[in-house]
This record gives structure tokens, sequence and C-alpha cells, in this order.
């Protein structure tokens, strides 16, 4: 098989779809995710533990296909001559290769164009503060963070510091400078990276990942010291997301991280994204902003009752999941079936439909 020709054939199938991953598997035609569905391509040959081989060696460097044989696995970026970009893992699978591969959009959509609200612009217009984006994988945090960075960099001269393992989107510096750097490549890990910004003159820090309590207080530490901090987690809501970061740390540093998470922290954005009943995919989401009660429950360790204050703040601007659904399903975007697999509280849920 001439895996470069293939390569590009199934690229071309996947954009020419509006599909969002690629996966190479073993023994499985080549399959790609539409609208969150996947669809192997059946005219295509199934693949042998060779061919998942050969398309390893085509998407990895000399040095990225040494490290993978060693660990067995590896998180890459690969972009196409014709520019499509992919963010990509490698594994192995009954003792040969997978591959998944996620698109990255060539175009950096705004806020508008992503069907987020409004107020989520207000977090990249803050002088400092630490503003997350949370949600399961494969549920657009990347691409929200990324519109985020793109407003800041069309609105203002900032500096601009992403770290990322790998490198998603490649920006392209319009009133802001950005300099990216990749775990690995440009640096030895996220931790290191972020305390090293602290001597880059830096104004904005966006974090692809927190791993680690080491790089979660160095963002809060960031945050509270006069920069803008963007980062995500993979958690489900605002309140599990405060209890996972305080959680990291051992107990006997966990009030102070209270402390400076209470002061630090700018918003927490949840969402999901749902099969369109006109097809596609739109979101639903949940809007924590932080405000003089919110930091007192999070110094309190009452996180169980942050819920409840998004539930009543949306006068400030908070948003919340269930009424976030229940606008989607009176508006005719999603189904009630949806909504419902999608609710955190599906009984709460009922009662807006």
């Amino acid at each position: 098989m001439d895996y470069a020709s293939a390569f590009k054939k199934y690229v071309n199938v996947l954009v020419h779809e509006g599909g969002s991953d690629l996966h190479f598997s073993t023994e499985a035609h080549p399959t790609i995710r539409v609208a969150s569905l996947l669809t192997p391509l059946l005219k295509e040959p199934v693949l042998s533990p060779q061919d998942t081989l050969g398309f390893a060696e085509l998407l990895l460097t000399p040095e990225q296909k040494e490290r993978f044989l060693r660990e067995h696995e590896i998180d890459f970026a690969y972009q196409t001559p014709d520019g499509n970009r992919f963010r990509g893992n490698a594994f192995f699978q009954r003792g040969a290769i997978g591959i998944a591969l996620r698109l990255i959009p060539k175009t950096i959509r705004t806020v508008k164009e992503l069907n987020l609200p409004d107020v989520v612009e207000t977090f990249a217009r803050k002088p400092q503060g630490f503003f997350l984006v949370v949600g399961p994988v494969g549920q657009g945090k990347t691409t929200t963070l990324a519109a985020l960075v793109e407003l800041i960099n069309t609105e203002r001269m900032e500096h601009i510091i992403t770290i990322e393992d790998p490198i998603e989107y490649v920006y392209t510096p319009k009133q802001s400078m950005i300099d990216q750097r990749e775990v690995r490549i440009d640096t030895k890990d996220f931790a290191t990276a972020l305390h090293s910004a602290f001597r880059e003159d830096v104004d904005v820090i966006m974090l692809g990942e927190m791993r680690g309590a080491d790089t979660m207080a160095a963002a809060v530490t960031a945050a509270e010291t006069g920069h803008l901090v963007f980062s995500t987690l993979h958690t489900n809501n605002a309140a599990q997301t405060v209890d996972r970061i305080i959680d990291t740390f051992p107990a006997n540093q966990q009030d102070q991280i209270r402390i400076q998470l209470a002061a630090s922290l700018a918003g927490i954005f949840s969402q999901r994204l749902i099969p369109r009943v006109s097809g596609g995919l739109i979101p639903a989401y949940e809007l924590l902003i932080n405000n003089k009660a919110v930091s007192n429950l999070i110094r309190e360790r009452r996180t169980h009752e942050i819920n409840t204050v998004i539930e009543t703040g949306s006068e400030e601007g908070m948003i919340d999941m269930n009424r976030s659904l229940a606008e989607l399903v009176a508006r005719g975007e999603i189904t009630i079936e949806n909504a419902y697999s999608f609710s955190l509280n599906p009984k709460v849920l009922e009662k807006l439909l």
C-alpha cells in the first residue's frame, strides 16, 4: 500500500464529510467519526498489522517512532502538505498498532461561530485570573480556548505563551506576540515551562492541560500574580473541578490551595457537544463566575453548594447546564432524549422541559 496516498484519500473523505476523527486499527476498515458517530470506510481495505505500522511510520518522526516503540504509546501532532493538522495518539493493542487522529480545523472560529454564549468573551478581556474549560474528552474544550486566545490576539497587544502536548491550533500573530511551546520538543514538561514563563514577560498563558499538583500550583500562582491563565480539565462540572484541583494536593497543602483558588479563579466553563436535529453538533454548557459567594464556598469547603449558586445566578451571567439543555430542546435544536442523556441531574431537567 502507498501509505501517503492512502492517508491523503482518507483525509479528503474526513474533511468532505465534516468529520472530526480518523482511526486506524488492525483487522478493521479505516474509520471516521462524523457528528459523534463512527463510520467505517467499507470501500477501503481492512488494515493489517503491517498497514498500521506503515501509517505510524508516515505520521511519526524518527525520534517519535523510537520513543513510541519504547513506551508503546505517544501523543503527537501531524500536518499534511496541504495544511490539514491533526492531534494524534498511537498505541499498541493485542501486539499491533492503533492510531487515533483528531482533525484540527484550519480556521479558528469565534465564540459566536461556536454557538457559545457572549459572556464567555468577557474572560478573554480580563487582565488576570484563572479560567478553566472543562468536560469529557472530545467536547470542544481546546477549540473554545483557541477562540479566546484568538480574541486576545485580535484585540490586544499581549505576550501569549501556550504550553501544549502536542501543539494543536497554530496561531498567526496579529496584535499579540504568541510563542507556542510543545512538551518534550520545546520544554521538558508542563510544570517546567510554566515556571519558566514567569521570567518570559508573559501576559497570557494557555496550558493545554493541567497535569499534577506542581502544574496546578504554578497555574494558580500565575493567576494570582497578575497573569491571565487558561487551561482545561477532564471534569464534569464546576463543583467537581474545584474538588479535583484541591484533592490533587496533599492534605497539609489543601487549605492553602483553597485560599489561592478562591482568590484567583475567574470562572469555570463546562461544555458538551450534542447531536443537532438538523445535523452536526451544538454545545450545551454551564458557566460558573467566581464572586464573593463562590469564593466563600471554596474557602469554607462547601463546594457541594456551588451548583445551587449557578442555578440562581443567571442575573450575574451564570448558566445552568439543565437550563441550557432545556433551551436547546425548546428551540428544536436537540431531542429530549439527548437532553436527558447529557444531563447530570435529569430530575431537575424534567421540571424545566
